[in-house]
């Protein structure tokens, strides 16, 4: 049964997928550490009409937390938006989308090793399902292709992405910060500015241009994915839960390739297809199947 909070994450899939193409056609109009600038002053600018007195009234509370909200900025804004930005150069919006899906796969295993959660057999399964669809994919429907000749830059800077938010996730939840999630956004994205305002500052004139090109990809970029984008997720965590949220990032290749199809005139060869049903196949195991792997159990079976 269709639940009505289930909008919300749903538009915020269709935005977050929008961002990716957005980040393809950024790449031969304006350098990565400039749209990654631009897009976090819109942004702050927008929420502080809104966050900036509870910031400021929150002050105390904050900054007994500010090295990992830092840290989280880092992670889940500076590294993974230059990161998917210089990805687009290299490799396509379908490829990207694929390879983002293998986040909540990734907390998983990073929840397993950093807060010790227990291997679940559909992280086990779900895992390797996954890992041999990537490589199909990445190897355009040849995995010995990936093992002879590597795999593109943009595709393992994507994957590094991946990990580096998926890692902020799993730390999110081991911190539990009193701090709201708009709070925590604002000022997380205020340290990513920090962290990139020096490279800003560096890069010639002609990679820093705003004009009719590139204007609107920042303004989406910021609205559209900074604001509205973790406004979206944040209340479909809060009505559906972290789990139930998350499944519907499988969509993101879904519709991510529908719009480079259009947009882009990206398209769909049959690896495409295989390779990324695999990768969310093996994501939805890991998802739904969660009866823990018991290492006692498993031992008593291979001394039988």
């Amino acid at each position: 049964m269709f639940q009505k909070a289930s909008i919300y994450p749903l538009l915020a899939i269709l935005f977050w997928s929008g961002n990716v193409v957005v980040s393809k056609m950024a790449s031969h109009s304006i350098s990565p550490v400039a749209i990654t600038f631009y897009r976090l002053v819109l942004a702050l600018a927008v929420m502080s009409t809104f966050i900036l007195i509870p910031v400021w009234k929150n002050r105390q509370v904050i900054s007994l937390h500010w090295k990992k909200l830092a840290l989280g900025g880092f992670l889940s804004v500076s590294l993974f938006q230059f990161l998917s930005y210089q990805a687009a150069n290299t490799t396509t919006a379908t490829n990207m989308a694929i390879v983002t899906t293998l986040i909540p796969l990734l907390t998983l295993i990073l929840s397993s090793v950093i807060l010790k959660d227990r291997v679940s057999y559909g992280m086990l399964i779900g895992g390797v399902i996954s890992f041999y669809g990537i490589l199909y994919l990445l190897g355009r429907g040849s995995v010995s292709e990936v093992l002879a000749q590597g795999v593109h830059l943009g595709d393992v800077l994507m994957l590094i992405a991946a990990i580096g938010y998926a890692l902020y996730g799993v730390l999110l939840k081991k911190w539990k910060m009193p701090i709201p999630a708009w709070q925590s956004n604002f000022v997380q994205s205020t340290f990513a500015l920090i962290y990139v305002l020096p490279f800003f500052v560096f890069l010639p004139a002609v990679d820093i241009q705003l004009n009719r090109q590139t204007i609107p990809l920042i303004v989406y970029a910021s609205i559209f994915s900074s604001v509205l984008l973790s406004y979206l997720w944040i209340e479909g965590v809060r009505h559906l839960g972290p789990n139930k949220n998350s499944i519907f990032m499988n969509l993101l290749p879904l519709f991510t390739a529908l719009i480079a199809v259009i947009l882009l005139g990206e398209k769909l060869q049959t690896f495409h297809y295989i390779g990324g049903g695999l990768t969310l196949l093996g994501i939805l195991i890991a998802q739904l199947m969660q009866r823990p792997i018991i290492l006692n159990t498993l031992k008593h079976k291979l001394n039988d």
